[in-house]
């Protein structure tokens, strides 16, 4: 299918994108470069980039945990383009584990990573975008920012955060010609989940909810392998649309169980939710 956005030289936005590195960030910064806009990758990891640059993109190394390290990246993009008219906060990550489980010291990184990292860019590019009276910030955020996942608590509560930011910080740049917008997808087929995984045998591994956990693990493992999780194409797609359209939408939501999940979550009564989630955990498939 030819696409549907290639921009002339006029049209043509600079965009940032942070957590480039793999995945759907990879994919945006790639699809995005191709339709001809002006595209700046950025993640920790420049080397698994490389290839990008065969599609014009220009490849920046950043920590979103790093003060200087994210300073310097903006301040690179808008030296070299005078203007910076999207940014996508792509960077986080899912340590699965029980709220007993978890250290505050893994939970205070993941909501550093997941949340802090993104506010901060984002505060980081406001200034740019009033001052040129234009500007989009797309998050990515999940549908894990609108139900709460079994043994997920602390990735739950980041993008909770994510949403509510999202929210409050649409009402406050519109006035400055800014749009805001949130990508929320559901069970899609990245490394994500393999890490979540392992993540969650890791935390539970030795405690109470080692044969949960384990069970809960293998089964995001068996999914990633099995064919009914939804391409990243689906999010690429959304962000692109996020981006290109005129008037784009307040919401994406994309992939497997991006509405049927949240659908059910809200009508169902908190207690059967509840039970439904601890019966997946008990739920044994092979572990891989």
């Amino acid at each position: 299918m030819k696409n549907l956005y290639l921009c002339s030289m006029k049209n043509a936005k600079v965009i940032l994108i942070i957590g480039a590195s793999s995945g759907i960030g990879y994919g945006a910064a790639e699809t995005l470069a191709k339709q001809g806009h002006h595209v700046y990758a950025a993640a920790r990891r420049v080397e698994r980039m490389e290839p990008l640059k065969e599609f014009g993109v220009n490849i920046l190394k950043m920590d979103v945990t790093d003060e200087d390290s994210m300073k310097q990246g903006v301040e690179a993009v808008f030296q070299a383009e005078g203007r910076v008219d999207v940014l996508v906060n792509n960077a986080g990550y899912g340590y699965f584990g029980a709220i007993e489980n978890v250290s505050l010291e893994e939970a205070r990184r993941q909501v550093e990573v997941n949340v802090f990292g993104l506010a901060r860019l984002t505060q980081l590019v406001l200034p740019i975008m009033r001052a040129q009276g234009s500007g989009r910030i797309i998050n990515t955020s999940s549908i894990a920012g609108k139900m709460v996942i079994y043994l997920g608590g602390w990735y739950n509560v980041t993008k909770y955060a994510v949403e509510a930011f999202s929210d409050a910080l649409r009402m406050e740049v519109k006035p400055f010609g800014i749009d805001v917008v949130k990508i929320e997808p559901g069970a899609i087929k990245t490394d994500w989940g393999i890490i979540a995984a392992k993540n969650l045998k890791e935390s539970s591994e030795g405690t109470a909810y080692e044969a949960t956990g384990n069970n809960w693990a293998n089964t995001m493992t068996w999914y990633y392998h099995s064919k009914m999780l939804s391409s990243p194409d689906v999010v690429t797609r959304a962000i692109s649309r996020a981006v290109n359209r005129r008037h784009p939408r307040v919401c994406y939501r994309v992939g497997l169980y991006s509405f049927s999940g949240v659908f059910f979550h809200q009508i169902m009564p908190a207690r059967w939710w509840d039970a439904m989630m601890r019966k997946l955990g008990k739920v044994k498939v092979k572990d891989s």
